[in-house]
């Protein structure tokens, strides 16, 4: 298999047909053999039985389910995990980064990169509809957080459009635990603990109404970056009593 698209979903029924099809079509429509894996988080509307039914109908479409809601990591986490691509991409189910914005993270794996991620913030990106003004403040906030405490020089680590060479993912999200919103974080710090080389690659991207961020996620997302700091100085540390 040449490349995964994981795609995590929980209660998405309202809009994950029509992001599959039009996923799908791009894809079929390449040279490249793909597999796209909808790794439902436990939902509780109809979802999996729409997935399934599309399944039957689009070659390569996979849904996996899970009992309970464990959270957008856990899902994403999972399907990394469990794909098979040489190269896996995992992509919101809103489709606010178009599919046709494959090739620049593609072309950065070619040229070395581990791990290619979308990136909503650098000169050459397009927004065509932007988030509210208060969802702005918070990731503009959250990201100078990050750079300065976590992930210097990454300036957009959330954008949910990331391609990774089958070694980074597996190795990465391995020894990942964070089963939430701050994943992401996680997912890009122990990569680059681990020597995995991140480029970050503009790209065109609109705001989905329907997202399901919310503001009170924000002092969560804080304690998350300070954690894992502690987690990554303490892991080195170990490393170097050891050697």
């Amino acid at each position: 298999m040449e490349l995964s698209l994981i795609i995590p979903a929980y209660n998405e029924a309202h809009r994950i047909g029509p992001t599959l099809r039009h996923f799908h079509a791009f894809l079929a429509a390449r040279p490249a053999s793909f597999e796209i894996l909808v790794v439902d988080d436990g939902s509780t509307d109809d979802t999996v039985a729409l997935v399934t039914a599309l399944a039957a109908e689009l070659p390569g479409l996979h849904v996996l389910c899970s009992p309970a809601n464990r959270g957008k990591g856990h899902a994403v986490r999972r399907g990394m995990l469990v794909a098979t691509g040489q190269v896996r991409l995992f992509s919101d189910a809103d489709g606010s980064t178009p599919i046709d914005e494959l090739d620049p993270l593609l072309q950065a794996l070619s040229e070395g990169a581990d791990i290619a991620i979308g990136s909503r913030y650098l000169a050459a990106s397009q927004v065509m509809r932007p988030q509210p003004w208060f969802r702005r403040v918070w990731s503009r906030l959250v990201n100078r957080v990050v750079q300065r405490v976590l992930l210097p020089g990454i300036v957009d680590t959330h954008c949910g459009f990331k391609a990774f060479t089958a070694a980074a993912a597996e190795h990465t999200f391995a020894a990942c635990t964070v089963d939430g919103w701050s994943f992401d974080l996680e997912v890009l710090a122990r990569a680059r603990a681990q020597g995995f080389g991140i480029r970050e690659v503009p790209v065109r991207w609109q705001n989905d109404e329907r997202s399901k961020a919310r503001l009170r996620q924000l002092p969560r997302e804080f304690r998350h970056v300070y954690r894992l700091r502690q987690q990554l100085r303490q892991s080195r540390q170990q490393a170097g009593s050891w050697s």
